[in-house]
């Protein structure tokens, strides 16, 4: 109610003003797409009609079998072949080919997602060489595999709530797991990759690793800018509203527990880790809510240095110079 209220207040004031801020572009550049392959490979598997097919079709993606099925897990090439020969012919695999192609139709959608995020990449970084995308089907055995050369994606871990068979994990983590998360999950592991995100591996702090989560937070969303921050944080909606809400409890009891300049593990499990609710704040305090306040202290200390480029701040390897620079402090709602 909060976020809708705020929405509504913008919009009177822009009518009263007779005055409009131009939005901010989905795609940087525009005319100039960036070229980048795309495989959809998820309807191949479910339709061999054999083994050797199944087995001419690994040996054309290697990196598939390695990387998302596991083949070296397996004690020979022939056991990997049978087991996913009967896995592909299971019944269960026609429901989620079928369920797949519902959601996903013919990639397109997705396809131009991952195009404005490579050419918004290409626009901050013109070296940026775009991975090939291969899009798979594995019966929820994988979800995503992010490298500066390939992007794998598990499709079937994406069909959201209406998905006759889906991931086996907790609904707070399984929320993530529709759709419009794949690319922004896909740029946040691209963001917090050193090859981007530049640390002081010897900084053990919380506030360390909070900066680096939200550096990785702002990349990714400079990337998918039309995206909602709910989207790369991975927090409902009402979540985000009672964070916002919560900032001066959430900074206070950090600040209590002496927690940004810490390396205990145990604190880092309460306010960085994977967790339903952060319990010690409140039962409406979601969980990694450090992260959440790091993204807060970058984007502070972007707003404080307008100067700053993406690159800039993606180099400074510096947590305590962004926090510094930041002046951040929580906002009375």
């Amino acid at each position: 109610m909060k976020q809708i209220l705020l929405v509504w207040v913008a919009l009177a004031a822009g009518l009263l003003s007779c005055s409009r801020e131009p939005e901010t572009p989905c795609v940087y550049s525009p005319d100039k797409p960036v070229n980048f392959t795309y495989e959809a490979l998820h309807d191949s598997f479910p339709s061999v009609r054999n083994k050797k097919e199944l087995v001419h079709l690994f040996t054309r993606h290697l990196a598939v079998a390695d990387i998302f099925f596991h083949r070296k897990n397996y004690p020979n090439d022939s056991a990997f072949v049978n087991h996913y020969y009967r896995w592909f012919s299971h019944p269960s695999m026609d429901t989620l080919l079928m369920e797949t192609k519902k959601v996903f139709g013919d990639g397109t959608e997705l396809k131009n997602e991952f195009q404005a995020a490579f050419s918004n990449l290409k626009h901050f970084y013109p070296d940026f060489k775009p991975p090939h995308v291969v899009t798979v089907l594995t019966g929820l055995e994988s979800d995503l595999f992010v490298s500066d050369s390939l992007i794998i994606v598990g499709l079937d871990y994406y069909l959201g709530k209406k998905a006759k068979y889906r991931p086996d994990m907790h609904q707070y983590m399984l929320q993530r797991y529709e759709k419009n998360y794949i690319v922004p999950s896909c740029l946040l592991l691209l963001g917090i990759d050193t090859r981007y995100n530049q640390t002081h591996l010897e900084d053990r702090t919380v506030l360390a690793d909070m900066i680096a989560y939200g550096k990785a937070y702002y990349f990714a969303k400079q990337m998918l800018p039309c995206a909602p921050d709910s989207i790369f944080i991975g927090y409902t909606g009402r979540e985000i509203a009672g964070a916002e809400a919560n900032q001066d409890v959430i900074w206070k009891k950090l600040i209590e527990e002496e927690a940004l300049f810490s390396t205990n593990q145990q604190i880092k499990q309460r306010y960085l880790n994977e967790r339903p609710k952060t319990y010690e704040i409140g039962n409406d305090c979601p969980g990694r809510i450090a992260t959440w306040v790091g993204w807060k202290i970058v984007k502070a200390y972007m707003k404080e240095n307008p100067s700053v480029s993406l690159l800039q701040l993606m180099e400074t390897g510096d947590a305590q110079k962004i926090f510094k620079g930041s002046r951040y402090r929580p906002e009375n709602r």
